[in-house]
C-alpha cells in the first residue's frame, strides 16, 4: 500500500484504520494524562509530593504487563471490535475516579486501574490483520501503532494548556483528567457502532481457547511456560521500587510477592489445561507453528519499545546535565524521539512490506538500533550539541521503525493467535522498560546506553537464529490451515 492510499475514505479498509488508530491515539491520550498536568496538581493540592507522583508514574505501568496478556487472548476469543470498545468505556470509569480523588490512596487505586488501558495497543494489531492483506500489513499496522502512539505526545501539548486556559483554576488539571475519561466512553461508544471485526465475506477465525497460548509440540509447550515467568517477575521488580521509596511496608511486599507466584501457578494451570489434551490428541501439521518465533519477537520489542520508554523517561535530563541546557530546550529535544514514531514506526512497517524478506528488515532494525545506542553511549560533554541530537534522531528513526517490523512479522506467526502473541510481545515491550529504568537507577547515562545497545544485538542474534521468514508473508490472503478453515466453514453456515 502506498502512503497516499490512506486518505481514501471511500474505502472501507481505510475507513477501520482510521477509526481504529483514532481509539488507540484516545488511549494513551488517556493514558499518558497525568504526566504533563503534575506541576499543576501539586499546586493545587499542597499534600502531593514528588515522592507521591514517583509513585503513581510507576504504578501507571503496573498493570498493564498482565492486561496485554489477558486483553490479547480476550480478543482472539471475542473479536476486536468488542474488546476495544468494551475497553475504552470500562477505563473511563478509573479515570473519571482519579480525576474526583482526594488521597493519595484513592489516587494509586484509581492510576492502579487506569494502567490497564495501556493493552489497547494489541487489539488493533489484530483488527489492522483481519482488514489488510499480507502485502499491505506492514505499513498499515505501523499506521496504526504510529499515530496512535502519538496520543501520549498530544497530550503532553494538549491537556497543560486545556487545564491552564479552558478550564483554568485550582482544579482545572481534573476538568482535563476528567475529559480524557469522557473521551474514552463516548469514543468506544462509537466505535462499537463503526467497526467491524472482517471485511464484508469474511469471518473472524477465533482461538479455540481463551485461557491460554495455544502451542504445537510439548517442547513449544515448555518454552511458552518459561516465557511467561519474566512477566510477573517484573511486576515484582514494580512492588520492589515503591517498597524502596517507603510506599509499601516488607510485609505488603512480601504479600505481593506471594500473590504474584500464585499467579504464575494459576497461569502454568491454564496453560497446561488448555494445551495438554490438544497435544495428546495431536495438531494437524498444516495447524502447527513454531514458538521459537513468538520468543525471538519478545525479544525484540523488550530491545526497541522497552528501550524506548526507558530512553524518552531519561532523555531530558541527560541533554539538560551534559549540555547545560535551558530546561525547555532540553525538553524538547528530548520530546522529538517521540514525534518521530509518527512516520518512523510506519517506515519500518513499510520496509518489511516492500524489502521481500521480513527477517531480513528485522535484522537490519536491530543491528541499527545496537550501533545507534553504542553512539549515544560515547556522546560526552565534548559532543557538539547539534551531533548529540542527530545522533538521537538516527537512534530513533532505527528503535520506532524496529517496533514497525516486529509487527509487520507478528499477524503471521500464527494468524488466529494473532492477538495473543501480540499481547505477549507488547508485554514484553513493558517488561524491557521497568528492567532498563531499574538498571538505570544504578548506573549512569554512558553505562545505561550500553547495556541498551547490547540488549539489542542480543535480540539481533535471537532473530537470527530462531525467527523464521513467515511464510506467504507477501500475497493477497493469509495462509489458514485445515483447522481455520473448518472453523470458517462452520461460520459460515451459522450465519446463513
Amino acid at each position: 500500500m502506498r502512503p497516499k492510499q490512506v486518505m481514501n475514505m471511500k474505502n472501507p479498509q481505510i475507513r477501520t484504520l482510521h477509526y481504529t488508530w483514532l481509539a488507540f491515539f484516545i488511549a494513551f491520550f488517556a493514558w499518558f494524562n497525568m504526566a504533563p498536568l503534575t506541576a499543576m496538581m501539586t499546586a493545587s493540592e499542597d499534600w502531593l509530593t514528588r515522592s507521591h507522583l514517583e509513585a503513581l508514574a510507576i504504578v501507571n505501568l503496573a498493570l498493564t504487563i498482565p492486561a496485554r496478556v489477558i486483553i490479547g487472548s480476550l480478543l482472539d476469543r471475542y473479536g476486536p471490535r468488542r474488546v476495544f470498545s468494551l475497553l475504552l468505556i470500562v477505563m473511563a470509569v478509573p479515570i473519571l475516579m482519579f480525576a474526583l480523588g482526594t488521597t493519595f490512596m484513592q489516587l494509586l487505586i484509581a492510576r492502579l486501574f487506569i494502567s490497564c488501558i495501556g493493552a489497547s495497543f494489541v487489539v488493533g494489531i489484530r483488527m489492522v490483520s483481519e482488514w489488510f492483506p499480507p502485502r499491505q500489513v506492514g505499513f498499515a499496522e505501523g499506521f496504526y501503532a504510529g499515530f496512535g502512539n502519538f496520543g501520549s505526545a498530544a497530550a503532553a501539548i494538549v491537556l497543560p494548556w486545556l487545564a491552564l486556559y479552558l478550564f483554568g483554576g485550582d482544579d482545572g488539571w481534573r476538568y482535563a483528567v476528567a475529559l480524557t475519561g469522557l473521551m474514552c466512553f463516548a469514543y468506544g461508544l462509537f466505535y462499537w457502532r463503526v467497526a467491524r471485526d472482517t471485511p464484508a465475506g469474511k469471518t473472524f477465525v477465533r482461538a479455540k481457547k481463551a485461557g491460554a497460548m495455544e502451542v504445537s509440540s510439548y517442547r513449544d509447550l515448555v518454552w511458552l511456560i518459561l516465557w511467561t515467568l519474566p512477566l510477573n517477575g517484573a511486576l515484582l521488580i514494580l512492588a520492589w521500587r515503591l517498597m524502596t521509596m517507603d510506599f509499601l511496608t516488607s510485609n505488603a511486599f512480601q504479600l505481593i510477592a506471594v500473590f504474584l507466584v500464585l499467579a504464575t501457578v494459576y497461569q502454568v494451570i491454564q496453560i497446561l489445561r488448555v494445551n495438554l489434551p490438544m497435544l495428546r490428541k495431536g495438531i494437524p501439521k498444516d495447524d502447527r507453528y513454531r514458538f521459537k518465533n513468538v520468543i525471538a519477537l519478545n525479544t525484540t520489542y523488550f530491545a526497541n519499545f522497552g528501550a524506548e520508554l526507558a530512553i524518552v523517561s531519561m532523555l531530558p535530563l541527560f541533554f539538560l546535565e551534559t549540555f547545560a541546557l535551558d530546561p525547555a530546550v532540553a525538553g524538547i529535544m528530548a520530546a522529538s524521539f517521540a514525534f518521530v514514531n509518527l512516520f518512523a514506526r510506519p517506515v519500518g512497517g513499510w520496509l518489511s512490506d516492500r524489502m521481500g524478506n521480513r527477517k531480513r528488515t528485522m535484522l537490519i532494525y536491530m543491528l541499527g538500533i545496537s550501533g545507534g545506542l553504542f553512539g549515544m553511549s560515547m556522546i560526552d560533554s565534548g559532543w557538539p550539541l547539534i551531533l548529540a541530537v542527530a545522533m538521537t534522531f538516527v537512534t530513533s528513526l532505527f528503535i520506532q521503525g524496529a517496533e514497525g517490523a516486529t509487527f509487520a512479522i507478528i499477524p503471521f506467526v500464527k494468524k488466529r493467535l494473532t492477538g495473543q502473541v501480540s499481547g505477549m510481545a507488547g508485554a514484553y515491550g513493558n517488561v524491557g522498560s521497568v528492567v532498563y529504568l531499574t538498571i538505570y537507577t544504578f548506573t549512569g547515562a554512558s553505562t545505561f546506553f550500553m547495556i541498551l545497545a547490547i540488549g539489542a544485538f542480543m535480540s539481533f542474534l535471537f532473530c537470527l537464529f530462531l525467527l523464521d521468514e513467515p511464510e506467504d508473508s507477501f500475497g493477497e490472503e493469509y495462509n489458514l490451515s485445515s483447522v481455520d478453515r473448518e472453523q470458517q466453514e462452520a461460520l459460515l453456515e451459522e450465519s446463513s
